[in-house]
């Protein structure tokens, strides 16, 4: 049930963003079922474990890629599931462009899914070591001179059954009395006081498979 919402705030926020190298960091879902499909999306994955869809495996706060090479990152709950959130967020801005799009997605922790999140004793879903907030997350991008825009929220749904599932729940029912479960920040990398430019032959991000064909 997340994954649906999540994939519908994602192609939303993907409107207007452009360029082939598109990377997602760290697992969520079933390999690279969030993005929505096209011959223009060419995402791959960089996760720290082998799993659906990798590309590469990877410690994601030390990535094996270059400076700039990215037009899009994704953070699918991924500053979640980090033991260091705001070194990840850094490595992040690393690999991405100038005018690029960063893209964070992460529970709302006055939500349901915040409050089970808080009380299991694994993490909820397992592994997930802290809920960050969409403010927190905000300023760590102010901070880092990104453009953010308002948020996007879906999951309007008790963290009930399965996680994935084909019903969306992007918006809020009229018998629904809780608060959206997820956020979505789109952000932009400013360039104050230069004025940007795209090389035409950027160097190859994964062995290759990223470089764009211009």
């Amino acid at each position: 049930m997340t994954i649906a919402s999540e994939t519908e705030l994602l192609a939303q926020a993907l409107e207007g963003v452009f360029g082939p190298v598109l990377l997602q960091l760290g697992h969520w879902g079933d390999g690279k079922e969030l993005w929505p499909t096209g011959p223009q999306r060419r995402p791959q994955l960089i996760a720290p474990q082998p799993g659906m869809g990798t590309d590469l495996v990877a410690q994601l706060a030390q990535l094996p890629v270059p400076n700039a090479c990215a037009d899009a990152v994704l953070l699918a709950h991924a500053l979640e599931f980090s033991n260091e959130p705001l070194a990840l967020l850094r490595e992040a801005d690393r690999v991405l462009m100038g005018e690029g799009s960063l893209i964070v997605m992460g529970f709302r922790p006055s939500s349901p899914w915040g409050w089970r999140a808080a009380v299991s004793c694994r993490g909820f879903p397992p592994g997930l070591q802290r809920v960050i907030s969409e403010r927190r997350v905000h300023d760590w991008l102010a901070v880092l001179g990104y453009e953010v825009e308002p948020a996007r929220h879906g999951l309007y749904r008790l963290p009930l059954g399965a996680m994935g599932g084909t019903s969306s729940s992007t918006r809020r029912r009229w018998f629904y009395p809780f608060s959206a479960g997820v956020y979505l920040l789109k952000a932009r990398k400013r360039l104050f006081g230069v004025t940007p430019l795209r090389a035409r032959h950027r160097p190859a991000v994964l062995g290759g498979a990223l470089e764009p064909t211009i």
